[in-house]
């Protein structure tokens, strides 16, 4: 397959090759550079797709998304009334979504009974479309602790390695941990309030590691976030900075996630604009401002929507990226972070998140230039997943 567009953007920060085109074989890319060059390279009855007006560029990575849940008003109750495959079942459409709007990498922090691991599985074998899955497995809570429903309660240092072990040997490629309590979970511990004691925590890192796997760290509290950052996990998710009375961001810490190289998912939801409805005006700047200053501070930011979750679909990642937008944050840096950047978090920077010779063909373009304009993004014009076409517009 020989794809010619307008502007190919590689992978790196603003780097464009000007009418250029890609060559896929196999499911990778075979080359990549300008039309005449590649053109040259296909054979004469190799399929073409031009896209004059188009931007090809790496597909997207959600680097924070839940396939089990619905998005729905409570997706715990959905979650809890379906067996597993009825829940399965949901879990391909919502796959299927997230490709069609260009998402080619997700990385899923937790399901029930390693079903993402059983999709990510189905995809990778063609029999069901969607992105590659980046699986956390069961997510790591206390007894009653945030998501215990998923089945990750443990206590004490045995079962926590105990859970890890599992996960790896059902797969999971990064062990997700609940360090503080969340919304999700009615009557558990309250988002900016500590789950693990640091002594648990360093046994879960010090497991994940024995086993090949990063940990990413659920930490909304700033002693969570503190505590993340001193057992050294890999990627703090939400890191909102809360405590009891409201946002307060610890230079001490923040230079520490910095210096240690943690990249940070915000998670943010792609109805961020309704934030000042439910948190109130003042709070939500706060939260707001607590994500600028870990932009302007250089913390690896990455992009991830938290899909799943209450008023979060799995649709909505153009939608949260205009809120880096909203901050001031440049679009070259804001495409980085949901491609290259989140590509090198979740550990498949040597497979995707460039287009790159010998990288999979996870590939989307778009009418317009997102680096000009963001809103491109929303007028998806081709997706490609692995070399095989995943979506085109009027396709049901």
């Amino acid at each position: 397959m020989l794809i010619c567009a307008g502007r190919v953007l590689t992978g790196g920060r603003g780097q464009y090759v000007t009418d250029g085109a890609v060559l896929i074989k196999d499911g990778l890319i075979a080359a990549v550079g300008s039309r005449d060059e590649v053109e040259a390279l296909a054979p004469a009855d190799e399929p073409r797709l031009y896209y004059p007006a188009g931007t090809l560029m790496p597909g997207l990575i959600d680097a924070h998304v839940h396939l089990a849940f619905d998005g729905g008003a409570d997706p715990v109750a959905s979650l809890e009334q379906q067996d597993d495959e009825a829940l399965l079942e949901d879990m391909r459409a919502r796959a299927e979504q997230l490709v069609r709007i260009g998402v080619t990498t997700a990385r899923d922090l937790g399901d029930r009974g390693h079903l993402a691991l059983r999709l990510g599985k189905e995809i990778e074998q063609g029999t069901a479309p969607g992105p590659r899955i980046v699986s956390a497995g069961i997510p790591v809570t206390p007894p009653g602790g945030h998501c215990w429903f998923l089945g990750g309660e443990v206590s004490g240092e045995q079962e926590i390695r105990e859970l890890v072990q599992r996960n790896a040997e059902a797969g999971a490629q990064v062990i997700k941990v609940m360090e503080t309590g969340g919304g999700l979970t009615k009557g558990g511990a309250k988002s900016h309030e500590t789950q693990f004691a640091p002594a648990d925590l360093a046994a879960l890192v010090d497991a994940a590691r024995a086993a090949g796997l990063p940990v990413a760290a659920h930490a909304h509290g700033v002693d969570g976030i503190t505590a993340a950052v001193e057992a050294g996990v890999d990627t703090i998710e939400h890191c909102t900075w809360m405590t009891e009375d409201g946002i307060e961001v610890r230079d001490d810490i923040l230079d520490k996630i910095v210096a240690k190289g943690i990249h940070v998912c915000p998670a943010v939801s792609p109805h961020w604009k309704m934030l000042p409805r439910f948190f109130g005006p003042e709070r939500a700047q706060a939260m707001f401002d607590a994500v600028r200053r870990m932009a302007e501070a250089g913390v690896r930011l990455i992009a991830g929507t938290d899909a799943g979750v209450q008023r979060a679909g799995h649709d909505g990642l153009i939608a949260a990226l205009e809120f880096y937008e909203h901050l001031g944050v440049p679009n070259e840096h804001i495409l980085e972070m949901a491609t290259s950047e989140a590509a090198l978090a979740l550990g498949v920077a040597d497979q995707t998140g460039q287009i790159k010779v010998g990288y999979s063909a996870d590939i989307l373009v778009v009418d317009g230039d997102p680096l000009t304009d963001l809103t491109a993004l929303e007028d998806v014009r081709a997706v490609f997943a692995g070399g095989v076409r995943r979506y085109r517009p009027g396709q049901p």
